[in-house]
């Protein structure tokens, strides 16, 4: 995984509003209900007109090619960079592609192509096997990736639902340019949760799936990003106490939350009752911030399966081994969908559902 963000720092001290600092790693740490986050930027070349890199794969691990040499990535896929076919059972996945292009297939026989600010919002629940696969389109102009995929735990009550997608297309997904009393921009992008405006307004995003924890209103799960210009002030809004919230800084130089000033690439818990302002430095600042009523249930966790005890991590793999969780029914284990197909979302039973106008 090609990463901007600097050596970490030692962990530095708390406030009254700042609980803790840690550095990001890979993945990043993330609180209940949240299970990790992982941050994919890769700077991927020119397409070959077979939506892989035009560029030698030579002295790459293909297959499992995590290096980030030249700046990218090919992961698990062997033409065209991706996640080939692989299982999820127990939580979901919230993928937000900030730049490039995800091609998903899953053994429901649902297919997308999504990116761009778009956001795909899957619930695995009892089961499901999915691809995930970055075609690279053009071949007059390089392809770069960006994209947050963040894994959000799901309750006991929830964990064997019937699989289900959500797309939230980006012309959809709230964005607003706030200014703060000097004029300077912050660019306010919400995928889960409201963020309150002045006087009453909120920026609302579309609902998640509808067994989701997200789905639940007194869960209050947030997903934002907030983009700085240089020297901007924004105070977020209060969450509710005894919930979670923490915020990603991956891009800037510092940030100064409630007055401290933290460096690039470090993750704050902070306290979700307060209202906190940040400041930003002298470059442009990003902060992802995540929170929400935590779920407070055991989880055990194996690979791509998240339940609450060992003995269902075990059925869990025998069921997959059984019946692959109803099958592949694609021929190949990447499937790609043609460099013309633009974005879509062909659902199971056939419909297809394509962004709005």
């Amino acid at each position: 995984m090609a990463n901007d963000t600097p050596p970490p720092p030692n962990d530095l001290p708390p406030n009254d509003v700042v609980l803790s600092v840690r550095p990001l790693g890979f993945p990043w740490e993330t609180a209940d209900p949240f299970l990790f986050c992982v941050h994919h930027l890769d700077a991927y070349p020119k397409g070959n007109g077979k939506l892989g890199p035009a560029a030698s794969l030579a002295g790459r691990a293909i297959g499992q090619d995590f290096a980030g040499r030249d700046g990218w990535n090919m992961y698990h896929g062997d033409e065209v960079p991706g996640f080939p076919q692989h299982p999820h059972r127990g939580f979901e996945t919230v993928t937000v592609v900030r730049r490039g292009l995800v091609d998903h297939a899953d053994s429901m026989g649902a297919t997308a192509r999504y990116g761009g600010g778009d956001v795909q919002w899957l619930t695995a629940g009892r089961g499901m096997v999915h691809a995930e696969m970055f075609p690279l389109v053009r071949e007059d102009a390089d392809n770069p990736l960006e994209l947050f995929q963040i894994w959000l735990n799901l309750p006991r009550a929830d964990k064997l639902v019937e699989p289900h997608f959500e797309m939230l297309w980006s012309e959809r997904v709230p964005r607003r340019v706030l200014r703060d009393a000097e004029g300077r921009e912050i660019e306010v992008t919400v995928v889960a949760g409201p963020f309150p405006l002045d006087e009453g307004e909120a920026l609302v995003p579309p609902p998640p799936p509808p067994r989701s924890w997200a789905a639940r209103p007194e869960s209050a799960v947030v997903i934002w990003t907030l983009a700085l210009a240089p020297h901007a002030r924004v105070t977020l809004p209060r969450g509710e106490p005894g919930h979670t919230r923490t915020l990603y800084f991956f891009r800037g130089d510092t940030l100064h939350v409630a007055g401290q000033a933290l460096p690039r690439g470090v993750a704050a818990r902070v306290r979700p009752d307060a209202t906190i302002e940040l400041v930003g430095g002298e470059a442009p600042s990003e902060v992802l911030v995540l929170g929400g009523r935590p779920i407070g249930e055991p989880v055990t966790a194996y690979g791509p399966f998240v339940m609450n005890t060992p003995a269902e991590i075990q059925q869990a793999f025998m069921d997959y081994r059984r019946d692959g969780f109803g099958g592949w029914p694609w021929p190949s284990d990447g499937p790609v969908h043609g460099a013309d197909a633009g974005r879509f979302a062909k659902r199971p039973d056939g419909k297809v559902e394509r962004p709005p106008e």
